[in-house]
């Protein structure tokens, strides 16, 4: 095979077995170091590290490697970081034509009494199975989360109002409550129905 491979190339035989008897080169097991450090640690971050992060993992283990050279070992073995950008998910729209309450709380995060203030907040939560929108409803005057809803969706059914229906199990409602959350759509479409005029309190 080797006389094969010879004549294929056109090498000679005593080039060939000199060849393979020469050890790598400090720079070439250092190259070769690197490419595998590269392809470690992208897989380690599931593929979610482009060449800037890569390059900054490598300089913390002493390997000093410019970014511009990551990125060029990587697209030679096909590597391509999954994440090309910053993602952020909006739980927030305000652009609606609903009724939105006064700022009656005006930053007061206090309360001396149980169900005096009521505050809640919608938030989203990354998983395995995709996107979470967590909403939670606290009294201020204990701090405790009182009522809240994990859903897969961001209207006002599976969100406020399921933490709402919650919190009024736990909790009684007193007249002239507070209940102060941001100008949300979903707020919006809950302070506009029946669900807070039911609870017989005054003050959204």
């Amino acid at each position: 095979m080797p006389e094969k491979m010879c004549k294929v190339f056109k090498v000679s035989h005593s080039g060939y077995y000199a060849r393979l008897r020469r050890k790598p080169s400090p720079l070439a097991i250092k190259n070769e170091l690197i490419c595998k450090e590269i392809e470690r640690i992208y897989h380690q971050s599931k593929g979610r590290y482009g060449s800037p992060k890569i390059a900054k993992e490598l300089n913390s283990l002493g390997l000093y490697v410019s970014r511009p050279r990551v990125a060029r070992i990587m697209k030679k073995k096909g590597l391509r970081s999954i994440i090309t950008g910053k993602f952020k998910v909006r739980t927030t729209d305000s652009n609606h034509h609903l009724e939105v309450s006064a700022n009656i709380l005006n930053r007061e995060f206090t309360a001396n009494q149980p169900s005096a203030k009521w505050v809640s907040d919608l938030t989203y939560i990354r998983t395995e199975g995709g996107w979470l929108y967590l909403t939670a409803i606290m009294d201020l005057f204990d701090r405790k989360i009182i009522g809240w809803s994990m859903s897969t969706g961001m209207t006002a059914t599976e969100t406020i109002v399921t933490a709402w229906q919650m919190a009024i199990r736990n909790r009684s409602v007193v007249k002239d409550m507070v209940f102060h959350s941001d100008r949300g759509v979903q707020y919006a479409v809950m302070s506009s129905g029946n669900y807070l005029k039911a609870s017989r309190y005054s003050k959204v």
